[in-house]
């Protein structure tokens, strides 16, 4: 069965773990929706003429769609032109010489093949293979045959990101099983993207949310952005916590793209190691501060560092954590116990007594 959109609309902000908790009654926040990436996209955007704030969003909606066509795993963009990525996965399969890429593929392939080395290749965005195989490179999706023979193969074949040889704007791969899907990438570089855009525009206060990855700038009005933590079963928040200026959060979660079979739930997020959904952890809700000029940015850590933590076993997440550099995070296994570091812990405020009765803190590795 599908939990897409029905359950996008019943949490009404936020599509993978988070709902924005703000308050619209004052006429200088403007505030605008769409549907990019696949998900719900919200731009709030505190201080500014209605006109102004208008004309910066529909700018950082375009630059989103763009994206979106860009970088899609599967879709073209016309019925005659694949997106950027989806010509370049048909060169990686035929093993043709090396072709042109973008600049920005260029930075993406090099920050991403950075991330996947640092999570010991648990952020893996090229098994493109297994997603498709498992049905999540679909706009619909439902319950699937199971292939093991099929999954077994892709996993035997063993693309990494260390397959992708980059240079002077080109690429080639030196594994014909390497298929790019930077489903797990792309929301966060994209709020990076217009993040960057936003303080050129010296716009102070605004808060960006693509599909519950969500980046703050400022503040709204005197307090500070206050977003909610999803329950990974229910339709309400079990958590809030507040965004300074240039902070990110991100969730990855079992709840939004899965289907159930024979009373097994599979998510989309796949363990590369054994080619199979990951199905011991709900939820895993990461805070990021703000990076350094000229390392990956605080967008892209909260959409890709989730992964890696969320794909390694309880006794391994504080491990990889301290390896992607992650200081705040929550973990909800699949039996709802609630893991969060001391940092997190001092940043949240719980709205669930029941969640809050189970709640741990992790030791740092």
């Amino acid at each position: 069965m599908r939990k897409g959109l029905s359950r996008l609309l019943i949490v009404a902000v936020c599509s993978i773990a988070l709902m924005g908790y703000m308050q619209y009654s004052k006429p200088s926040l403007y505030h605008s929706k769409s549907y990019v990436f696949g998900t719900l996209v919200d731009i709030s955007i505190h201080g500014e003429p209605k006109e102004r704030a208008q004309a910066l969003s529909n700018v950082i909606m375009q630059d989103f769609q763009h994206l979106h066509q860009q970088l899609h795993a599967w879709k073209p963009v016309t019925v005659n032109e694949n997106s950027e990525l989806g010509a370049l996965n048909l060169a990686f399969a035929a093993q043709s010489k090396p072709i042109a890429i973008s600049r920005l593929m260029q930075e993406i392939l090099l920050d991403a093949t950075k991330l996947s080395q640092r999570s010991n290749g648990l952020f893996n965005p090229t098994i493109g293979h297994l997603i498709g195989t498992w049905g999540f490179q679909a706009d619909e999706f439902s319950a699937t045959n199971i292939d093991d023979k099929k999954i077994s193969a892709f996993v035997s074949a063993n693309p990494s990101m260390g397959d992708i040889v980059v240079a002077n704007q080109t690429a080639y791969s030196i594994n014909p099983s390497v298929k790019l899907d930077l489903g797990g990438y792309a929301k966060g570089y994209a709020l990076d993207r217009a993040t960057r855009y936003l303080r050129q525009q010296n716009v102070k206060d605004a808060l960006i949310n693509i599909g519950g990855n969500i980046i703050a700038l400022g503040q709204h009005g005197d307090k500070p952005w206050r977003v909610g933590i999803q329950h990974p079963r229910k339709p309400s928040a079990i958590a809030t916590l507040d965004l300074p200026d240039g902070w990110a959060v991100g969730t990855s979660g079992d709840y939004q793209r899965y289907f159930v079979l024979d009373g097994n739930r599979y998510c989309h997020i796949i363990d590369p190691r054994t080619g199979y959904p990951v199905q011991h952890t709900q939820a895993v809700t990461v805070l990021i501060p703000p990076q350094p000029v000229g390392q990956t940015q605080a967008g892209v850590l909260s959409d890709v560092a989730s992964k890696p933590i969320f794909i390694e076993s309880a006794k391994r997440k504080a491990e990889i954590a301290h390896a992607m550099g992650i200081q705040y995070f929550m973990v909800i296994d699949q039996s709802s116990q609630v893991l969060v570091t001391p940092e997190m812990q001092a940043k949240l405020a719980w709205l669930d007594e029941d969640v809050k009765k189970h709640v741990q803190i992790i030791k740092h590795y």
